[in-house]
C-alpha cells in the first residue's frame, strides 16, 4: 500500500518516521525565532516610504526574477511580464497562474505557495479558473495597515535587515529609519563595491571619477584608496557591518605601489586589457581585504557568476533581471595572495559564496576548515532551495562543521519572500541534523544547540552582529 502524502505541515522532513520526529522536534525550536537576514536587496526606500503595495503582480511576478525567467524560458516576453513596461497587472497575474506547472519543482514554486498561505491565508493552488478571485483578495488586503512594508517586517520577525547600497549613496532612506520611534527592528545598509573596484564596469572611469570628487581626492591611487576608505566610514557611522562584492572571478593579486599607479591610470582613460582588468580587480580584492583589517566590516565576495549573460536582455531591460548564469568557480589558488597577508588576521572576517557546487567540498569547506578568517556562504542564487542546502550540508559539514558557516543567506529584494526562504533553510537542517541524530552520530542535545545557533549565534559571528 503507498505511503499517504506528507502533510504540508511536515513539508521538506524526512519521510521516515522516527527520522521524522527528531526532525520535527528540532524544527519547532526555530520555527518562531527572530530572522536575521545580513545580505539582500529589499531596497531601504520601500521601508523609508512604507507605501501600500500596488498590486499582486508586481509584488509577486516583476519583481521577482526568479519567477520572470523561468516564465520568459516558457516563451513569454519580459515586457508581457512587467508593470513598470506597461504590463496590465491582471494580465500579469493570469499568465503566472497559466503558468504553474512550469514552476512546479522550483524553489519558487515553494515559496509563492508558502507565501500565499502563510501571508494571506490562501491555501487553494492558484490555477486559471480562480486568478482573478486570488488577485482580487491579495489587492484587498494590500489595502490594509498590516500589510504595508513595516507592518510585515515586524509581523515576518525580521530582528535585522541588511540593504545593499551604491557606496555614494547619501543613505537618506536609512537616516529615516533611523530615526523612527516606531521601528525597533535594525536595517543597515551594506556598501556594494563592485561598480567601483572592477574596471570591466560599464563607466568604471565615471564612477571612480565621481568617488574622488565626492570626497575631494586627487586622482592618483592613493587618492582613489582614500576615498573608498572614507566612504566605508560613513556606511560604518550608519551602521554597515559588511562590504559586499560580486565577481566572476575571485583572484587576488598584490601590486607594487607603481604597478597599481599605472593600471589605476589606464582605468580611469578606459584603456585597460582584459587581462589588465583583471590584474587590476584582483588587487582590489585584495585592497578591500586590507581596509576590513583596518575597519571591520566584513567582506561578502559572491562569486563565480557571469553577469547578465543575454546581451539584448540586458539592452532593454537592464541588470537584474533574470539572466545572470554560474561559471565553473576556484578559490584555493585564487586567494592564496589574500590569505597570505591576511588570512590569520583575527579583524578580518571573509564570507565567500559560489553557485559552483564542485566547490564546496573540495575548496570552501577545506578553506574554512583551516583559515578562522574564512567562512563559507550560504547556498546561493540558484541553489538557495531544499535538495540544493541538503547537498551543500553534506558537501562541507564533515570538514568544515556548522560553526564555519555563515547562516542562512535569503539574497532577495522580495520582502515578502523572507520568512518563507529561511522556513526552507530551517527545514532542511532540521532534517540534516535528524539525520545525524537517529544514525548515532550526534547527540540530540547537541543537534537541538546547533540548530538554534543556525539561526542566530552563527550568523551573528560570521557578520559581527
Amino acid at each position: 500500500m503507498p505511503a499517504s502524502p506528507t502533510p504540508w505541515g511536515d513539508r521538506l522532513l524526512p519521510r521516515h518516521p522516527v527520522t521524522r520526529d527528531i526532525a520535527r522536534q528540532l524544527y519547532e525550536r526555530v520555527a518562531g525565532a527572530p530572522i536575521i537576514s545580513p545580505h539582500g536587496h529589499v531596497p531601504a526606500r520601500l521601508l523609508a516610504d512604507d507605501e501600500p503595495f500596488t498590486d499582486p503582480a508586481s509584488l509577486f511576478v516583476s519583481a521577482d526574477h526568479y519567477v520572470t525567467r523561468q516564465l520568459h524560458a516558457s516563451g513569454v516576453r519580459l515586457d508581457a511580464l512587467s508593470v513598470a513596461h506597461g504590463a496590465d497587472p491582471r494580465e500579469v497575474w493570469r499568465t503566472l497562474a497559466g503558468h504553474a506547472h512550469v514552476l512546479a519543482g522550483t524553489a519558487s514554486a515553494f515559496w509563492l505557495r508558502d507565501e500565499l498561505a502563510s501571508v494571506f491565508g490562501i491555501e487553494d493552488e492558484l490555477t486559471p479558473g480562480n486568478a482573478d478571485e486570488v488577485f482580487d483578495r491579495i489587492s484587498a488586503l494590500l489595502r490594509q495597515p498590516d500589510y504595508r512594508p513595516r507592518s510585515l517586517l515586524r509581523r515576518f520577525g525580521i530582528r535585522v535587515l541588511a540593504t545593499t547600497d551604491d557606496p555614494l549613496d547619501p543613505l537618506a532612506a536609512h537616516r529615516v529609519l533611523a530615526d523612527s520611534t516606531t521601528l525597533t527592528e535594525r536595517v543597515l545598509p551594506t556598501l556594494r563595491a563592485d561598480a567601483y573596484i572592477d574596471p570591466a564596469a560599464a563607466n568604471f572611469p565615471l564612477n571612480a571619477e565621481k568617488l574622488l570628487s565626492a570626497v575631494g581626492a586627487a586622482a592618483t591611487f592613493g587618492g582613489y584608496l582614500g576615498a573608498l576608505k572614507d566612504r566605508r566610514a560613513y556606511f560604518i557611522e550608519r551602521g554597515a557591518f559588511s562590504v559586499d562584492v560580486g565577481v566572476t572571478d575571485p583572484a587576488t593579486a598584490e601590486l607594487t605601489a607603481a604597478e597599481a599607479e599605472s593600471l589605476f591610470q589606464h582605468a580611469l582613460a578606459g584603456t585597460l586589457s582584459p587581462a589588465q582588468q583583471r590584474l587590476f580587480r584582483a588587487h582590489m580584492l585584495l585592497q578591500l581585504a586590507a581596509m576590513s583589517v583596518e575597519d571591520g566590516l566584513v567582506l561578502t565576495i559572491h562569486a563565480g557568476v557571469y553577469r547578465n549573460h543575454s546581451a539584448s536582455t540586458l539592452d532593454q531591460f537592464g541588470p537584474d533581471t533574470g539572466h545572470d548564469i554560474p561559471v565553473s568557480t576556484g578559490f584555493t589558488r585564487e586567494l592564496k595572495p589574500l590569505l597570505d597577508r591576511f588570512g590569520l588576521e583575527p579583524n578580518l572576517h571573509l564570507i565567500l559564496f559560489t553557485v559552483d557546487e564542485t566547490a564546496y567540498s573540495r575548496e570552501l569547506a577545506p578553506l574554512a576548515g583551516f583559515y578562522p578568517t574564512v567562512y563559507i556562504g550560504a547556498p546561493w542564487w540558484f541553489l538557495d532551495a531544499p535538495d540544493a542546502i541538503l547537498r551543500w550540508r553534506s558537501a562541507i559539514t564533515e570538514t568544515a562543521g556548522f560553526y564555519r558557516t555563515s547562516g542562512f543567506i535569503d539574497d532577495t529584494r522580495a520582502l515578502l519572500s523572507i520568512p518563507a526562504r529561511h522556513d526552507v533553510s530551517r527545514r532542511t537542517d532540521a532534517a540534516f541534523l535528524a539525520r545525524y541524530v537517529a544514525a548515532g552520530r550526534m547527540p540530540l542535545a547537541m543537534a537541538e544547540r546547533i540548530i538554534s545557533d543556525l539561526v542566530d549565534a552563527i550568523p551573528a559571528a560570521a557578520f559581527k552582529l
